[in-house]
This record gives structure tokens, C-alpha cells and sequence, in this order.
């Protein structure tokens, strides 16, 4: 029976012509720490009882639209790992491969981990805080290598360089540290012709969609990556995207995400805190 109503819905929603391959973006759910207001970075908290559900209603909506996913990969953070569990599995897809990288983590904030945005505000200044949220490449300060976040110090990064593991990241740090990944490992899939889902983090999400979509510095700043929203692209044969009158009203993103008017107008899932 799924096999029967995925392919009428895919009927409904087909991908346009000279399609090649198909990439899904998919930030996770709200994490418990996304609740709480805090800085999260490479902290690996799980997700919340929202995000959880946020998480199913994702995966209902690509049974709907009819998505059948060849490979997936995650960065190596929980919520991220969770998040794409649940979707594999309600979607009917449990036995999709999977591949995890740190290099998909979020962006690591350093010294700002675990810090709330008010006690952060009042400890360093609401215009340092601004600058290290929202500039382009101003990290925060450096989380100290005794410091329980300090990923050195957990065995899920033993098989990483330790000069490779950040210590803190602006934006553009983190969009370096996760295109060579793009490129190395989820490029292949898609020259393949597949259909690729990736659920990641705001901001290495945003890296990718920046590389995809050609954005300046300054337009990544302002573009916000719903949780839990999948945003498709489709590809052509030189993997370059192809623009339809479903893509994104803004004109920024080539893409287009798959929600319901709740979703749509939920402020929540566009500003929560990575």
C-alpha cells in the first residue's frame, strides 16, 4: 500500500525537466537546548519533545510529495542523528544508508556553549554578541581544551586530527570546514543521479546552500534555515539547480520547502538558537 500511495503522490509533485539528481536540506527538530535559548554549537544534546514531532511532520511530508531517498547522510551530533532516524523510519525508508561526519556538525561557538543569549548579552555586550551571531567572520571566543565541550575531549572525535577540531568558528570557518565534505563525499551520489537527504545543522546547511545557490557574504547573514522544513533541490546534469515557480519567494534560494501553513508561519523554527 505505501508503495501504491507514494507513487500517486509523486505524480502530484514530479520534478521538473532535465532533472539529474535531487538533494533534500533537512535542519533538525528543536533540541532541548534550542528550548532553553542556549548556544549549542557541537554540544550533543537530544532532541525535545517538539522536535521530535517536528521531525515526523517532515517525514509525512516527504511520504506525501513521494521522496524516496537513496542515500542520507548527518553530522555526528544527536539531535541531527535523531532527527533523521525518525524520518527514515515514518517515511517507510528504515533501510536507507546512512553516513555520518563531523563535518556536517553545527557551527562550533567556543566559548559561548552552554551560555544563555541573555547572560551572554550581559556578560560581553549586546553589540559583541551581535557581531559574533550575525557577522561573517568573527568567531567567539575559543572554548578552553579543559572544557567539557572542548570536542578533543570526547571519544566521538578520537579519529579526528586534533588541529582539525575547532575551537571556536565564525561562519565562514564553518562553511570551509563543511564544503570538502560536500564535495568529497555527497557530490558522488548526486553525479549519480540520486536522491540524497541530509539532515544537518542551520549553519552548515547554510554553507552548502551558499555554495549551490552562488550567495554573497552578506546575503547568508540574513537567511534564516527553518527546523525541520525540508527544502528541496532538484539538479541538472552539471549538478547546478534548477529553478521553479515552487522555489523560495525571496528569490535567494533556488529551492523550495515542503510545508503546511503552520509551519510556514511558525517564527520559532526560523530563529532558534543553533
Amino acid at each position: 500500500m505505501l508503495q501504491i500511495v507514494t507513487a500517486l503522490c509523486t505524480l502530484v509533485t514530479p520534478a521538473p525537466p532535465g532533472t539529474h539528481a535531487t538533494v533534500i536540506f533537512l535542519r533538525h527538530g528543536q533540541s532541548t537546548w534550542n528550548a532553553a535559548s542556549l548556544f549549542t554549537g557541537w554540544a550533543d544534546v537530544p532532541l525535545s519533545t517538539l522536535g521530535k514531532n517536528e521531525a515526523a511532520t517532515a517525514a509525512t511530508e516527504l511520504w506525501r510529495a513521494g521522496f524516496e531517498v537513496d542515500v542520507a547522510y548527518s553530522s555526528r551530533l544527536t539531535r541531527a542523528r535523531q532527527t533523521l532516524d525518525i524520518v527514515l523510519q515514518i517515511s517507510g525508508q528504515p533501510d536507507v544508508p546512512c553516513n555520518r561526519c563531523w563535518r556536517l556538525n553545527e557551527r562550533m561557538y567556543g566559548g559561548l556553549t552552554g551560555l544563555n543569549k541573555v547572560e551572554t548579552a550581559a556578560k560581553y555586550g549586546d553589540d559583541q554578541v551581535k557581531i559574533w551571531r550575525r557577522s561573517f567572520d568573527t568567531p567567539p571566543p575559543e572554548v578552553d581544551l579543559d572544557s567539557e565541550y572542548w570536542p578533543g575531549n570526547d571519544e566521538e572525535y578520537l579519529h579526528i586530527p586534533l588541529e582539525d577540531l575547532p575551537r571556536a568558528e565564525s561562519l565562514k570557518d564553518c562553511i570551509a570546514r563543511t564544503l570538502p565534505y560536500w564535495q568529497s563525499d555527497i557530490t558522488p551520489a548526486l553525479q549519480r543521479g540520486k536522491t540524497v537527504l541530509i539532515a544537518a545543522h542551520g549553519n552548515s546547511i547554510r554553507g552548502m546552500l551558499k555554495y549551490l545557490d552562488g550567495i554573497g557574504d552578506d546575503e547568508i547573514l540574513g537567511l534564516e534555515v527553518p527546523t525541520a522544513i525540508p527544502l528541496v533541490y532538484h539538479l541538472d546534469a552539471d549538478l547546478k539547480p534548477i529553478r521553479t515557480e515552487r522555489a523560495a519567494a525571496d528569490g535567494v534560494l533556488s529551492g523550495y520547502f515542503l510545508m503546511g501553513a503552520t509551519e510556514a508561519n511558525d517564527p520559532q523554527r526560523s530563529h532558534a538558537v543553533a
